[in-house]
């Protein structure tokens, strides 16, 4: 009798967390498609600007602006701070996402620092956040306000002091560690080097300079470019870099904020079906348990009353 009576407890904790995993799963669902919303909306304006970099760059312009300058390494007096930005979520119950990115993020700390850098670390999300200070790494900026509806004003508000330090000549380098939205299903960790912009393949397939081909970078397939350019390319590159570094911010904050929620959906699927699993198999032992048990008092009675007749 115990028995029964702890597969039937059982069987009810089940099903109340089979409960919550689906209504996760709903609203993970309903998240899923605002935030793939603004990832569409931001690709065309991203890739707009890439073309535009593509045409405008030359080679005599890479060392005119400063984000696109190469800094030397520590060790021939460059720079010897490295901004790093790990983008994570602010809330688990989304499998392995996090875990993936901040193992990325750790990977690429070490690197750098191997390399003969001072790590400037940057997080976004209690996750991340959490990860460094247990590993008693400091933050140089730690935000929980951004959430999963990311803005561009929050980019500009991460890019902005950082640009203006690899402007100065503090900084050597800026990366973001992210997730990469390619569908609900699949959202690897990726880096993006923001800082310095990286010479763009023009429309002839040659490349600006001799910087090795970035996310600006087209292939050599597209027609030749015949602009009007005015007032001038300085003038229009001046505008168009601020707003290209930006702009890669901020779609890297749409894509994880969307892959947190496709990630969020498969983990409460995976568990809502496993939930439904266990019940299956807690039933049949409970009727089986129950059956054994009916059997066992009908025994007893039988016996009994056989041994009162004889």
């Amino acid at each position: 009798m115990a028995k029964t009576r702890a597969l039937k407890r059982r069987i009810r904790s089940v099903e109340n967390t089979r409960k919550i995993t689906r209504t996760m799963e709903m609203v993970a669902t309903s998240k899923l498609k605002r935030s793939q919303d603004r990832v569409v909306a931001a690709r065309p304006y991203a890739k707009a600007l890439q073309e535009a970099l593509a045409d405008l760059l030359t080679p005599e312009l890479l060392e005119r602006f400063p984000l696109l300058r190469q800094p030397a390494p520590p060790a021939q007096g460059g720079p010897a701070v490295a901004a790093l930005l790990l983008i994570t979520s602010n809330r688990g119950l989304a499998g392995a996402f996090n875990a993936n990115l901040i193992r990325m993020a750790r990977t690429r700390a070490q690197e750098l620092e191997a390399a003969g850098y001072t790590v400037k670390l940057l997080a976004v999300g209690k996750k991340g956040i959490k990860a460094f200070q247990y590993a008693r790494r400091e933050l140089a900026v730690a935000r929980l306000d951004i959430g999963d509806r990311p803005t561009a004003q929050h980019a500009i508000e991460l890019v902005e002091p950082l640009a203006a330090e690899f402007a100065a000549g503090r900084l050597a380098s800026f990366d973001v560690v992210y997730a990469n939205f390619r569908s609900a299903l699949s959202t690897p960790p990726a880096m993006l080097r923001v800082l310095p912009v990286e010479a763009a393949e023009g429309r002839d397939g040659g490349k600006a300079g001799d910087g090795h081909q970035s996310a600006a970078a087209l292939p050599p397939s597209r027609p030749a470019a015949n602009y009007i350019l005015a007032p001038s390319a300085d003038r229009i590159l001046e505008q168009l870099l601020p707003l290209y570094v930006k702009n890669q911010v901020y779609r890297a904050l749409v894509e994880t904020a969307a892959s947190e929620q496709g990630a969020r959906r498969t983990a409460m699927k995976n568990a809502t079906d496993n939930a439904g699993e266990i019940i299956g198999i807690l039933n049949r032992t409970y009727n089986r348990a129950r059956q054994a048990q009916i059997t066992q008092e009908i025994a007893e009675i039988v016996g009994g009353a056989a041994a009162q007749q004889g």
